[in-house]
């Protein structure tokens, strides 16, 4: 005859089985979640060669400019700056575009940003011009403006890495520092072009190295470009106008680099005056 078993000992034989899937599942997440932590793991010991590839090539015009304006050639000094603020333009969005961002990159770009529009920038300056305030009896005074453009750009770059998370993608709080170094490339450039001696435009120099210093840890608003997408289809005669920039650049590229840096520097107060003189008229229209 088949032996019965009892309910009690069918429950706890169930229970038992419930208990032993319970703890082959629990096994089997805690292994996969140790392969996930080795694998994490094993990522990080690399970085990704492209876009820190960019920042490196822009880490090394920024260097050359430094170079080239201690040897007073102050043509290729503006121009390594312009090459390296392409090239920073061009490692953060072929990182998103390759879905290669790291926490690595994003702090190399940081320090290579500081170096090449911070450093860069306010050396070149002080070599081509403001070294010469000496002549005017405000010796101080050259050495200073170039200090102060270099320490408005290292809080400008802090308050972006401590605010970028939280700030409008669509808009710069101040001017942007790649912006700001392209001032005062271009003036360089445009001023050693026309023949100018930096001893000749020590004034111009000095007030343009402030008011960007000054731009940069503003609140004035400018427009990020960020929110472009460079996948998305764009009508033809978005192509058409891309070929008359390039050709509107290759007839004089100092005048025309230097042109659109003071649009876009001019721009961010501009937007901003307009924005107050808006808030105005409204608050004085619901007044009664």
């Amino acid at each position: 005859m088949p032996v019965k078993r009892s309910s009690h000992v069918s429950a706890t034989l169930d229970r038992d089985h419930v208990i032993i899937i319970h703890y082959e599942v629990r096994y089997l997440i805690t292994m996969e979640e140790s392969d996930n932590h080795n694998e994490e793991v094993h990522r990080r010991k690399g970085i990704y060669l492209l876009p820190n590839l960019l920042t490196t090539a822009g880490l090394f015009s920024g260097f050359y400019a430094i170079v080239a304006a201690m040897h007073s050639r102050f043509e290729p000094a503006a121009v390594a700056i312009i090459i390296a603020i392409i090239l920073d333009g061009l490692d953060g969005r072929v990182a998103r575009l390759t879905n290669t961002s790291s926490e690595f990159g994003a702090q190399y770009d940081s320090l290579s940003d500081m170096a090449c529009f911070g450093i860069a920038p306010a050396l070149v300056v002080y070599e081509w011009s403001l070294t010469h305030m000496t002549r005017l009896g405000w010796a101080n005074l050259g050495w200073l403006a170039a200090f102060f453009y270099a320490a408005t750009a290292a809080l400008r770059l802090a308050r972006f890495n401590a605010t970028q998370q939280t700030g409008d993608k669509q808009y710069f709080m101040g001017l942007a520092s790649p912006a700001a170094a392209g001032v005062l490339a271009t003036m360089v450039w445009t001023g050693d072009d026309l023949g100018y001696q930096g001893s000749e435009l020590v004034l111009p120099a000095f007030f343009v190295t402030i008011a960007a210093g000054a731009l940069m840890v503003s609140n004035v608003k400018y427009a990020s470009f960020k929110d472009v997408d460079f996948r998305k289809r764009v009508p033809f005669m978005v192509i058409i106008m891309v070929v008359l920039a390039f050709m509107l650049l290759n007839t004089d590229p100092p005048k025309v680099l230097l042109g659109a840096a003071l649009i876009y520097t001019l721009s961010g107060p501009v937007y901003s005056l307009w924005l107050f003189v808006r808030k105005r008229r409204a608050a004085g229209s619901k007044s009664p």
